[in-house]
């Protein structure tokens, strides 16, 4: 057995305790997540009570036992269970899109030579600073014209790509990619597509990744544009199906925080599976940058 030098043991107990997180940091988080997940334990208390229990004072924070009641109304009043389909569907193809088509487009801008580059990528980022609000008018009368008014492609083309997403697999790209690995790829002829999907899209795969999970998460939650466009109740997003809870001028709370707690919920679900890939995505990315 290899005998172990004489500072080993003082330097990996030295190590141990850089290592160590104190306890008042670990106070503050711990104090941070509560605050952070309250709101989302306070719509679950209002969707197992009713609206008059959630505007008492001091409010009360222990949950009721109407929540299965509400849940079913929820899906008596409105098509709930083909909402949660279709925004699976919208946000999920979204998803993909971005992740894709995002990640080719950075990659042109990044490692591809061609007239006025600099220039359309500049315009790219400045249509970031114009408000979404704005384009709605033009993409609606778009829409209109290509007959896809109350469809869900009206609500998933217009969200395929991004300007965030471009600028942000650029900036991956440019500091990932190396060009001489380009050249190399060329000597053994290899096409430019084929250079994107084999060598620079792995590469660049959790980038992709994180965006992706981010534009899911957008696109779950968005509400003004399909509100616009989409008209019948099948086609209904989760977001819509929401405020179709509404039926009347007096707001149920208990109600519309049981439709909003049982959309949280696929959220939920989706962080428990990747959030560990999406907190190692974003580390990664922070380290290349």
């Amino acid at each position: 057995m290899k005998p172990v030098p004489p500072t080993a043991a003082p330097r990996r107990a030295r190590r141990r305790q850089a290592n160590r997180v104190p306890i008042p940091v670990y106070a503050l988080l711990t104090l941070m997540a509560l605050v952070s997940v309250f709101p989302l334990y306070w719509m679950f208390v209002v969707a197992t009570t009713d609206s008059a229990t959630a505007t008492t004072l001091p409010p009360t924070l222990t949950p009721g036992g109407n929540f299965l009641h509400l849940a079913e109304l929820v899906f008596t009043i409105v098509p709930f269970v083909q909402s949660l389909l279709n925004s699976l569907i919208v946000a999920g193809t979204i998803a993909v899109g971005q992740a894709v088509l995002c990640a080719l487009a950075g990659f042109a801008f990044a490692k591809l030579s061609f007239p006025g580059r600099n220039t359309l990528f500049l315009i790219v980022v400045l249509t970031m600073t114009v408000p979404a609000q704005l384009a709605v008018v033009p993409q609606y009368l778009i829409i209109s014209q290509l007959d896809w008014v109350d469809s869900l492609q009206a609500v998933i083309v217009p969200g395929l790509v991004s300007a965030f997403g471009i600028f942000w697999m650029r900036q991956h790209i440019g500091s990932t990619i190396d060009d001489e690995l380009m050249q190399a790829a060329r000597v053994d002829g290899a096409t430019t597509w084929q250079i994107f999907w084999w060598i620079a899209f792995p590469l660049v795969r959790p980038a992709a990744y994180v965006l992706g999970l981010f534009t899911f998460v957008y696109a779950w939650n968005d509400f003004l544009w399909p509100f616009i466009v989409l008209k019948s109740p099948e086609n209904y997003t989760v977001q819509i199906a929401i405020k179709a809870l509404q039926q009347n001028r007096d707001i149920d709370l208990g109600l519309a925080m049981s439709g909003s707690f049982l959309a949280t919920i696929p959220l939920l679900v989706l962080f428990v599976f990747v959030g560990r890939r999406l907190v190692q995505g974003i580390m990664e990315g922070a380290f290349k940058g």
